[in-house]
């Protein structure tokens, strides 16, 4: 690559966005193979706390996209919908909950995971406040992390998953931890953004990775379901929405050397919205 220096080696992780019941599902299993061959991705993380039905993870669903090729699951809110699930949080390092949850709570924030190479990528997951339920504090929670498991010395890359309604809080994360992180990507809004960049420090940034699901719905859930709610604001059952899929992920190019992002691309395979993805 133009620029690269002597010696150095890049390498690309993927990071699906907030994968939506079946539909995403299929869409993972027909396309991330086609995706990480396009990219020359060598590791791979995925959001899949609405992966059971559009709310939840259940055992049977996180082997699923383990075998489709992910290496880490990252979640969020939803990730307790299923008490299934629960045993698998405390036995499963591959499977994460968000780190600031408070002492007690069962599962894993983060961990640092090893590709065939060798290369040692950490993997922070983490829930926002704003708009959502007051858990402990984010930004205290990764520093702590951080300081005990830093970049360059105990972790080649590390990778977070800031899991937030608000983009506000998602960049302030970013900036707090630029510099000290390869990449903040945010998941949960199920809409990507088109604001990825690299910030000052070397972190890779995007607000929303956006939903791997069925676009031709509301946020994943059929919009016949959804829509009685706003024009009436009675009670309605949702319900996941069951067409074609898109695949939305983005694409992070960092050096092992440095633990810096040198490139961010978002990456879109499937039905729905525009798809892309041209590396090179």
């Amino acid at each position: 690559m133009n620029g690269q220096r002597a010696g150095s080696r890049r390498i690309g992780v993927l990071v699906i966005g907030d994968i939506f019941g079946r539909p995403g599902r299929r869409a993972v299993q027909r396309h991330l193979g086609e995706l990480k061959e396009a990219t020359g991705a060598e590791f791979v993380i995925a959001n899949a706390e609405n992966a059971a039905a559009g709310v939840g993870i259940t055992p049977d669903v996180a082997e699923e996209l383990f075998k489709a090729g992910v290496d880490v699951i990252t979640s969020g809110n939803h990730i307790w919908r299923h008490k299934e699930i629960f045993p698998v949080l405390t036995d499963q390092k591959r499977l994460l909950r968000p780190l600031n949850y408070p002492p007690g709570v069962m599962g894993r924030g983060f961990g640092i995971y090893a590709t065939t190479s060798g290369v040692r990528i950490g993997v922070m997951n983490l829930q926002g406040r704003v708009f959502m339920e007051e858990i402990d504090c984010p930004f205290r929670m990764a520093d702590a992390v951080l300081d005990a498991n830093r970049l360059g010395r105990d972790a080649d890359l590390w990778i977070v998953d800031i899991h937030a309604e608000a983009s506000s809080e998602k960049m302030a994360l970013a900036l707090h931890l630029d510099g000290r992180v390869t990449a903040v990507i945010g998941t949960h809004t199920h809409v990507p953004t088109a604001d990825h960049r690299v910030l000052k420090g070397g972190a890779g940034f995007m607000t929303d990775v956006g939903m791997t699901g069925c676009y031709d719905s509301i946020i994943g859930m059929r919009s016949d379901t959804v829509l009685p709610k706003f024009l009436t604001k009675l009670p309605t059952r949702f319900e996941p929405a069951t067409g074609e899929a898109m695949l939305c992920a983005v694409l992070v190019r960092a050096d092992v050397q440095t633990g810096r992002c040198v490139e961010i691309f978002p990456a879109r395979i499937g039905i729905g919205l525009s798809a892309s993805y041209s590396f090179h």
